[in-house]
């Protein structure tokens, strides 16, 4: 299987400006996830920015970087334009990894791919993993998955979402699971996408994934064959990512 990872990253984040460049035990925060992308088996792993520090950045360490326009709106505009410009076919797989997931694992990026190429009816590929805490689940900033027997998505949300009304309080089941934000499309899908009007759905939750499910997309979504830890957003994120290396480097 041929497939390619694109990788969205700007330096305008609010919460922790200039996060792609911010180093982590002597990489940037871009390198240890283009690192992790390039271990995933891809032909190609494309860094897609709108800033020359990040481009000389990744150039510097042997990856490729492709300039875009600074007025996207989001990381799939962004890595559509890179594709674009790099003249992908139709039928290749593009997976879009997040420029702030440094530790997404290398065996998740390639299994999003391979659920694209064994279901040729599904539009976008992507994973979830369980909830382990009620507060997690409650959480507005992790958003859950409702999906049917067939792993087909039903639904994403902010919200604490089933929400158990018999059963009067939460308990760990296949319906409670954390979407991660990673996605694997044909680039025929992603230029159909970008062509979508935005849905009120969308706009109200802030998830740009329910302007697909609302225009009909089949999502299929199904559980991580590995932990997919969190992205990182605020300074607290970062030392508790580089915490993890040091310790897997101690071992």
């Amino acid at each position: 299987m041929t497939f390619k990872v694109y990788i969205p990253a700007r330096m305008g984040a609010t919460r922790l400006p200039g996060k792609p460049l911010l180093e982590i035990a002597g990489k940037t925060l871009i390198q240890h996830v283009w690192e992790r992308a390039t271990a995933s088996g891809a032909a190609e792993v494309v860094v897609a920015t709108d800033d020359a520090r990040i481009l000389e950045v990744v150039e510097g360490f042997g990856g490729i970087a492709c300039m875009t326009a600074a007025t996207h709106q989001s990381g799939t505009d962004r890595i559509t334009e890179a594709a674009r410009l790099r003249n992908e076919g139709p039928d290749t797989i593009i997976v879009n990894v997040q420029g702030d997931e440094p530790g997404m694992p290398a065996a998740v990026i390639h299994q999003v791919a391979e659920v694209l190429r064994l279901h040729p009816g599904v539009d976008i590929a992507s994973v979830c993993e369980a909830f382990t805490t009620e507060a997690d689940w409650r959480d507005p900033n992790q958003v859950k998955v409702l999906r049917d027997v067939h792993d087909r998505a039903l639904y994403f949300s902010r919200a604490a979402v089933p929400f158990p009304r018999d059963a009067g309080a939460w308990s760990p089941g296949r319906d409670y699971r954390r979407h991660v934000g990673l996605y694997a499309y044909t680039m025929r899908y992603l230029n159909h996408f970008v062509t979508l009007p935005p849905h009120s759905l969308e706009t109200s939750e802030r998830l740009e994934q329910l302007r697909a499910l609302a225009h009909g997309a089949h999502l299929r979504v199904e559980d991580a064959c590995a932990p997919c830890g969190v992205g990182i957003d605020t300074p607290a994120d970062l030392e508790r990512f580089a915490a993890a290396l040091a310790a897997h480097s101690s071992r």
